[in-house]
């Protein structure tokens, strides 16, 4: 490039990169650099023995197409604070080290962009998307304070992260997304945070993170989202933090996290989710959520957990799993039965069970719904015993008393025992049991019906307590 084209402001950067010197515009007049200038430098600028050369630029406005597709700079880059016209094209470039703090970019094209150091883009503000999809950074990615922005009447993503790498940490606290971010298949050798973030996207995906590996923690604490957040298939070895969100998509699924490995899900504190929750086929070790944050329908048909805090009682959860879309749910059931039986809740854990086979009568035949109702009145399908004892002993009393103001005639006048109303009354109830005093007398007009009554119900009670004790016994 011929020095006398350059104007003054040009000058000063290039005589300032062979020693890697600052140059500063902000608060200048005149601060007007080409684009074709910068990249001159970044791909051939001159280089001064035994310095280091770099572009290192704050506050210039930056006019034309600045277009490093496929080049590689060796050098560090430094944008500080600029204001570009039109968006960088940075499709299949290298860079040591690239950053554009504080700049003002009409959008930037970096797919496939290889970055060997940090990428930095904290307080940028993008006005049309960002492409960054493929892209490989060995060291961090910060956009902390960044705000992004999707064109207006497009399904366009406002920012795109698939398939990149990223060797650190994706630093992004305070960013602001209007429009879908999408990091589907990245991958993240630390931690994402996305702490006090905006991801806006009312009606759509907000966050489109399908198959996003994170080495350690997602920090997500305070995260606002109006739009889905899509997290199907993700491993993040650590935490997933969401605690003291707000999260919104009102009539459609507002966390998609179904066939997910997630260390801890953290929903502590958040507010009630405005949508409804997928985690379906999902594995994490603790789940750490309030019921009532849970206040939408629920997918949960093989979500497996080792812990759930905080430890509340049964009778909060079992709403949320009457709300599973898929109805019956057994595995949902067995996972909190389990859940309590761990920490020696066995009330709970009674409970639960019981509220399982509740939730199986509404799927019977009516024949099947009826002796669940049976079963449920008299011994609470085997989890509450003592009903049936409670049975028996009523109906022995009322047995014993009608009995006694009214003895039945002897079968045969001459060969009877001494008539006892206790016993007779225990021989109708117990089927399996005989005090010689049934097959002995034979009660008359309503006082026959009643003997029938109650050698019906003592089968079935019989049927019902022999029935929860082996459901009893198989728990055990």
């Amino acid at each position: 490039m011929d020095l006398n084209d350059l104007t003054p402001a040009e000058l000063r950067v290039w005589e300032a990169f062979p020693t890697g010197a600052a140059v500063d515009f902000q608060g200048s007049a005149e601060r007007t650099v080409r684009a074709a200038v910068l990249r001159a430098l970044m791909l051939n600028g001159p280089l001064r023995d035994g310095e280091i050369a770099a572009l290192k630029v704050a506050g210039a406005r930056i006019t034309g197409l600045l277009d490093v597709q496929h080049g590689t700079v060796e050098r560090v880059v430094r944008l500080s604070h600029c204001e570009f016209d039109e968006a960088p094209q940075l499709y299949g470039s290298q860079f040591r080290q690239l950053n554009l703090r504080g700049s003002v970019l009409p959008g930037l094209a970096g797919a496939t962009l290889r970055v060997e150091g940090v990428l930095r883009l904290t307080d940028c503000r993008f006005e049309r998307p960002v492409t960054l999809g493929g892209a490989h950074i060995g060291g961090a990615l910060f956009m902390d304070r960044a705000e992004f922005h999707a064109p207006d009447d497009s399904d366009e993503p406002a920012l795109r992260l698939n398939h990149s790498s990223i060797g650190e940490d994706l630093v992004a606290p305070g960013v602001r997304v209007h429009g879908r971010m999408v990091c589907n298949d990245a991958s993240v050798d630390a931690s994402v945070n996305l702490m006090d973030a905006v991801l806006d996207n009312p009606g759509g995906t907000a966050l489109d993170a399908q198959t996003l590996s994170v080495a350690s923690d997602v920090h997500a604490r305070r995260l606002t989202a109006r739009g889905k957040l899509d997290l199907r298939g993700a491993r993040v070895t650590g935490r997933l933090d969401l605690a003291h969100s707000r999260l919104s998509h009102p009539g459609h699924t507002v966390l998609q996290a179904s066939s997910a490995v997630i260390g801890e899900v953290w929903l502590n504190e958040a507010a009630p989710l405005d949508g409804s929750v997928n985690f379906r086929q999902t594995q994490t070790d603790l789940l750490r959520v309030a019921p009532e944050t849970l206040a939408g329908a629920v997918r949960l048909n093989g979500l497996t957990y080792t812990m759930l805090s905080p430890h509340v009682p049964a009778e909060r959860w079992l709403p949320v799993l009457r709300r599973d879309v898929d109805g019956y749910v057994p595995h949902a059931y067995e996972q909190l039965t389990a859940l309590y039986q761990r920490i020696g809740d066995d009330h709970a854990a009674r409970l639960v069970q019981l509220a399982k086979q509740r939730r199986l009568r509404t799927t019977r035949a009516w024949y099947g719904r009826l002796w669940g109702y049976l079963q449920d009145v008299t011994v609470g399908y085997g989890f509450r015993p003592l009903r049936a004892l409670a049975w028996l002993l009523s109906l022995l009393a009322i047995g014993s008393i009608v009995y006694a103001l009214h003895e039945p005639p002897p079968l045969k006048a001459s060969e009877h025992p001494d008539f006892n109303p206790v016993f007779f009354t225990l021989d109708l109830l117990l089927p399996v049991i005989s005090f010689g005093q049934e097959g002995a007398f034979a009660p008359k007009g309503g006082y026959q019906t009643l003997s029938y009554a109650l050698v019906i119900t003592g089968w079935l009670l019989a049927s019902t307590v022999i029935t929860g004790i082996t459901r009893t016994v198989s728990r055990q």
